[in-house]
């Protein structure tokens, strides 16, 4: 009798693993990302100082991870609150368009002082997010159609209708800038240099929802509903009106994303102004695997990687180069994520008499 080594898939391994195989794999991101610089004639040393003197070294880039980090948390938050019952909400980008546009139809046409103008624009970014995931809801809880598709569609819709508004009637008359409306007269307050109430009020909400997840019945129920749906309608766990609370709750975090970066950072109803943060909450949720407490440090790995960027780009080094290292890392933590699954086990092989 000889050994044979196997490999054997676990269903669930623990949080420390993942962490492991996760800084192991940003590692060889980075030893791979390193060699391709110094091919091309770059110091991977002096740039990587660079970035960290640039990103955590110094107080302009520490606010700039809060900022970046403000639309990651709510728009991460809102994937990974549908991947609890077991969906997937694409359409982050066009909710938080849609929160943007309806916070802006407040404070550009309504007039009221800021402690009231500022809770009603996030009351209609709450809404308008709604709004934008409702026919998806109903189409997904009614009539079994896949949310992947129609969220992702409504994407573009709500991209263009932005454009359309900037460009037509929200076009700012007073200063001509291009693809703009006007400086809302509003904004939210900030706490620390550029960093905005936005911040703060993203973390509680990240840290109240893990809460709600984790310790309430109402949280209990999303999950089983996720893991296994007819065993939740055996246990009368009404599925249907669960899947329809929480992709609306979903639709209204991103769009409370939208008013954040609009009335907090951008000051103005843009287009394009989402950043692809709706795209990039998906990311979060992924690195996330399901928790909401975890989107916090998964939103801060997004944000160091998108300042990081920025930082890159000043020393000629192209966009398309960035998002190349950026999707190298984030490919190589999801290959980690996967082998951290497995464990090799022994088995007994029979030897064959010659």
């Amino acid at each position: 009798m000889s050994r044979q080594a196997a490999f054997q898939r676990m269903p669930s391994v623990p949080a420390r693993r993942i962490l492991i195989w996760r800084a192991g794999a940003i590692v060889c991101a980075l030893a791979v990302t390193a060699a391709i610089l110094a091919l091309s004639g770059y110091s991977p040393p002096d740039l990587a100082l660079l970035v960290a003197r640039s990103t955590v070294g110094s107080r302009f880039g520490m606010e700039d991870l809060a900022l970046f980090m403000s639309p990651l948390l709510l728009t991460g938050a809102a994937v990974t609150v549908c991947n609890r019952i077991g969906l997937w909400n694409i359409g982050a980008e066009g909710q938080f368009y849609a929160g943007a546009i309806g916070a802006a139809a407040i404070g550009l046409f309504v007039s009221a002082p800021a402690f009231v103008l500022l809770p009603l624009m996030a009351v209609a970014g709450i809404v308008a997010g709604m709004g934008w995931i409702a026919i998806p809801t109903l189409a997904r809880a009614y009539a079994g159609v896949n949310e992947i598709i129609t969220t992702l569609l409504l994407n573009f819709v709500a991209s263009l209708l932005t454009y359309y508004l900037t460009t037509g009637p929200w076009r700012d008359r007073v200063t001509g800038a291009q693809v703009s409306s006007a400086r809302l007269p509003v904004s939210i307050p900030e706490i620390w240099g550029i960093v905005h109430w936005g911040f703060p009020i993203g973390l509680l909400i990240v840290a109240a929802l893990a809460a709600v997840m984790a310790h309430t019945r109402w949280g209990y129920e999303i999950r089983i509903g996720g893991a296994n749906p007819d065993a939740a309608r055996y246990a009368g766990i009404p599925v249907r009106a669960r899947i329809i609370v929480v992709m609306l709750l979903s639709g209204g975090l991103a769009g409370l994303a939208g008013m954040f970066e609009l009335a907090g950072t951008v000051h103005r109803l843009q287009g394009g102004m989402a950043n692809n943060f709706g795209y990039l909450g998906i990311v979060v949720a992924v690195l996330a695997r399901g928790s909401c407490l975890d989107v916090i440090p998964a939103a801060l790995l997004m944000a160091f990687i998108l300042d990081a960027g920025i930082v890159l780009q000043t020393q000629q080094l192209t966009a398309s180069v960035v998002l190349a290292i950026t999707g190298l890392m984030l490919f190589m933590i999801a290959i980690a994520d996967e082998l951290a699954h497995y464990r090799p086990v022994a088995r007994m092989k029979k030897e064959t008499a010659p």
